[in-house]
């Protein structure tokens, strides 16, 4: 934690992924004690999650942070269904997924009140995800494929904007040859393909090349918020400290 945090990073996330490690809230309540980082969800999964008490959940990690917390939600990663069939936990439909993820937006905004605001992050692919994340979210990351190409992508990020302007972050789970360890099982993410079809879900892992890539995406697109994972933030970290110095 205190590495990432001495690299120039400004906020660590973590995912919604139960065994793969510790849960979400303890681990970045303890990261928010021992740094100045920012901290927040990579994405709560709304089906697994009452949409209550993920709210209170969250209101306390924004007050217990001092505004340092915010709050990553979407409908769950593909196969979601598998795994609550896994964990003996009733299935869900999309519409009842994404309707949970407006429930917990909602109770949210009332633990808060008017004095504080603890950012809303969302993962939308869909139509109507996409309207939902207008209207509620501070920040959208579109939820692509990772053979989606960059023009798709790019096409689904400027729908967005063209109604509200909302902060775009974008996911990179692919660093130079490296997958990320959560996407290694993913069929579409051969590195050498995906530089092949320019695609935004890799980056080289030159730092000065992937400092020139993030320049042309936030030109081009508009994003301004950029999630590389753990194991490719060491190697990142020269590009980190040169674009927070600009």
């Amino acid at each position: 934690m205190r590495r990432i945090a001495d690299s120039g990073y400004s906020t660590l996330l973590m995912p919604d992924v139960p065994h793969w490690q510790p849960a979400p809230a303890p681990t970045l309540a303890m990261a928010a004690a021992l740094t100045n980082l920012r901290v927040g969800t990579w994405v709560y999964a709304s089906p697994l999650r009452p949409a209550w008490s993920t709210a209170w959940e969250a209101h306390s990690m924004s007050v217990l942070t001092e505004g340092r917390f915010e709050m990553g939600i979407g409908t769950g990663r593909p196969g979601i269904e598998d795994e609550l069939r896994q964990l003996g936990m009733p299935g869900a439909s999309p519409n009842e997924r994404l309707a949970r993820v407006r429930e917990t937006v909602a109770a949210l905004r009332e633990l808060d009140g008017p004095g504080v605001h603890t950012p809303i992050v969302m993962a939308v692919r869909g139509p109507k995800a996409q309207a939902l994340a207008v209207a509620v979210a501070d920040t959208v990351t579109i939820a692509a494929f990772a053979s989606d190409t960059r023009a798709a992508v790019a096409g689904m990020a400027c729908d967005i904007r063209a109604v509200r302007d909302v902060e775009l972050a974008l996911h990179v789970p692919v660093v130079g040859d490296t997958v990320a360890p959560f996407m290694a099982s993913a069929r579409d993410t051969d590195p050498a393909a995906l530089r092949e079809a320019d695609s935004l879900a890799v980056l080289p892992d030159d730092p000065a090349a992937a400092a020139e890539e993030i320049q042309r995406r936030r030109e081009e697109i508009g994003y301004s918020y950029f999630v590389l994972g753990a194991d490719a933030a060491e190697v990142l970290a020269p590009m980190v400290a040169e674009l927070a110095g600009q």
